[in-house]
């Protein structure tokens, strides 16, 4: 299987935007990355003024001068460019908070009957953030020598956090209705669809302002991509791996 029953995936993700579940987990997931991003940025312009209390010229805004500089409308621009590489482990915080609620909405809608899952809690939840946002940290520190290549950085960058996001995205979703043996093993056997559909993903993440809902379609894609291969590996194997919840 190719791209086209990925993006048929994403399809039916995009479909189900205009479902009032979605509407509220996508403006509720656009409030948490600019709430994110704007705490980042706080942060930057703390440690910076820290480090030289003096006069700094940042880029887009000037000399750092307290509040005004952070309420400044060059300070609005510099969020946005600072989610082209911060988008995508407030992409993973998102998926911790808000999979149930997508998750539901799509299975309600297109995999009716379904028994229900355990809810995740707050620690799991947190401490798979905290482990992705670990991988994602050592896994770009190493994407910095690779610098040196020039163009062929840009498309390097989307392949190696994509491998990142298929990963954690898939992980996700599947352990809600599978055993970590089953879902691990599932994942390994289509892990070039679970690659591709995560670097799919990595790339509108790192465009200013779409990245903003990314996140919600890309949890809805991996939902959806998840209830394919299992029925295909259902298929293939005869059985259905062991279930949880």
């Amino acid at each position: 299987m190719g791209p086209d029953v990925i993006f048929t995936d994403f399809t039916r993700a995009l479909s189900q935007i205009g479902d009032s579940r979605f509407r509220r987990v996508v403006f509720l997931g656009v409030l948490l990355a600019l709430a994110l991003l704007t705490a980042v940025y706080a942060v930057l312009l703390l440690v910076i003024h820290w480090l030289n209390p003096g006069s700094v010229d940042l880029f887009l805004i000037g000399p750092i001068d307290g509040l005004g500089t952070f309420l400044s409308v060059g300070s609005f621009f510099l969020i946005l460019l600072l989610s082209v590489f911060l988008m995508i482990p407030t992409a993973a915080a998102f998926s911790g908070l808000f999979l149930e609620d997508v998750a539901d909405a799509v299975e309600d809608r297109f995999y009716p009957n379904l028994p229900p899952v355990a809810a995740r809690s707050f620690a799991t939840g947190l401490i798979d953030f905290v482990n992705f946002t670990g991988l994602f940290i050592a896994l770009n520190i190493v994407l910095l020598l690779a610098l040196a290549l020039g163009p062929l950085y840009v498309p390097l960058y989307w392949a190696a956090n994509g491998w990142l996001l298929g990963r954690e995205y898939f992980n996700l979703v599947a352990l809600r209705r599978l055993s970590p043996e089953a879902a691990k093993a599932l994942r390994r056997t289509y892990r070039w669809q679970v690659w591709l559909a995560g670097t799919l993903m990595a790339a509108p993440l790192s465009i200013p302002v779409l990245n903003l809902v990314i996140p919600v379609l890309a949890v809805a894609t991996f939902t959806h991509m998840f209830h394919r291969l299992s029925r295909s590996n259902r298929s293939s194997m005869g059985q259905m791996p062991p279930t949880r919840g």
